[in-house]
């Protein structure tokens, strides 16, 4: 009895001139493959190869541009968390030594400074207007010179959410 799936054929006993050693055991003999090939000898394409096929009206659609967009998404998502990591240690480390009795920190001054510097359009709120702002300023940034751009945003978003 032959197994279908030859990495299994160490489960056969040796009565079936099987060895029970599973490194021999599981070598393919001369007629089987253990990757597929792109087209099998009667013509069918392997996984990856219907795969593409199946993408191939999207895959035709990336450009360089959200290409590049997706890379710096992820690249903004790492050091995103990185700057987050730093600035809640930062605070855990200043507010320990306010608690303790260290130092004095006028939080309210604090949050007004940082506020006045990140409020990109002054209007005095911290909003999703600034963030579209400073948006519209990365974005210009990192599209300037890059032939189609166009799908920037896109693989940025893609980048950012699923990476």
């Amino acid at each position: 009895a032959k197994t279908k799936m030859p990495f299994l054929s160490f489960l056969k006993s040796e009565s079936e001139g099987q060895s029970s050693d599973p490194v021999v055991a599981a070598s393919p003999s001369s007629e089987e493959h253990p990757l597929p090939k792109s087209l099998d000898e009667d013509g069918d394409a392997d996984a990856v190869t219907k795969a593409i096929d199946k993408l191939k009206p999207a895959l035709t659609k990336i450009t360089f541009g959200s290409l590049v967009g997706y890379c710096s998404g992820v690249a903004t998502k790492k050091i995103g968390r990185a700057l987050a990591i730093v600035a809640g240690v930062g605070f855990m480390l200043v507010q320990g030594a306010v608690y303790s009795g260290y130092i004095d920190v006028d939080w309210k001054k604090v949050q007004d400074d940082v506020a006045s510097k990140v409020d990109a359009n002054k209007d005095g709120a911290l909003n999703a207007e600034d963030a579209k702002e400073y948006w519209k300023k990365v974005k210009a940034i990192l599209t300037h010179n890059i032939p189609n751009a166009g799908g920037f945003s896109l693989g940025f978003l893609y980048g950012v959410t699923y990476a």
